[in-house]
């Protein structure tokens, strides 16, 4: 059973210009902030997760699919395993929160698009990374 959720943004416009915002979203437990930007719509980044360490996904420019699995076994995790997708948008700052046990795969639908990734572990503070081929999953 995946534990995560899904933080919905918002949006206001006027004379001025566009704030996006997200007002629910705690930002207490970040160490490390990223970006990903894809070289193309066909490419599909994953899968990867980690055991631990925890993720935050907003999308900053166009679109992404982000597709979710909770890992059962990472040494050797079943190859049937339940998959969720969620599209984010730059249209609102939604945060899609992955936690712990998770993998994913990204992949851009719209060319140019940039994904900020937020995370709580410090690049080398522990050893957590788990990656499989993106054919591995048959679903």
């Amino acid at each position: 059973m995946l534990n995560k959720e899904l933080l919905e943004g918002n949006r206001f416009e006027d004379e001025r210009g566009i704030i996006t915002y997200n007002n629910d979203f705690d930002a207490s437990k970040i160490k490390r902030i990223y970006t990903i930007e894809n070289h193309s719509t066909d490419y599909i980044r994953g899968w990867q997760g980690h055991a631990i360490e925890q993720r935050w996904f907003a999308c900053m420019k166009g679109s992404y699919e982000i597709s979710v699995i909770a890992v059962d076994d990472f040494n050797q995790p079943s190859k049937n395993l339940t998959k969720q997708k969620y599209i984010l948008t730059d249209e609102v700052l939604t945060y899609l929160h992955i936690p712990a046990g998770c993998i994913t795969s990204i992949q851009a639908i719209v060319p140019q698009s940039k994904l900020l990734v937020l995370a709580d572990y410090a690049i080398g503070e522990i050893q957590d990374v788990y990656r499989f081929d993106i054919m591995y999953f048959k679903i």
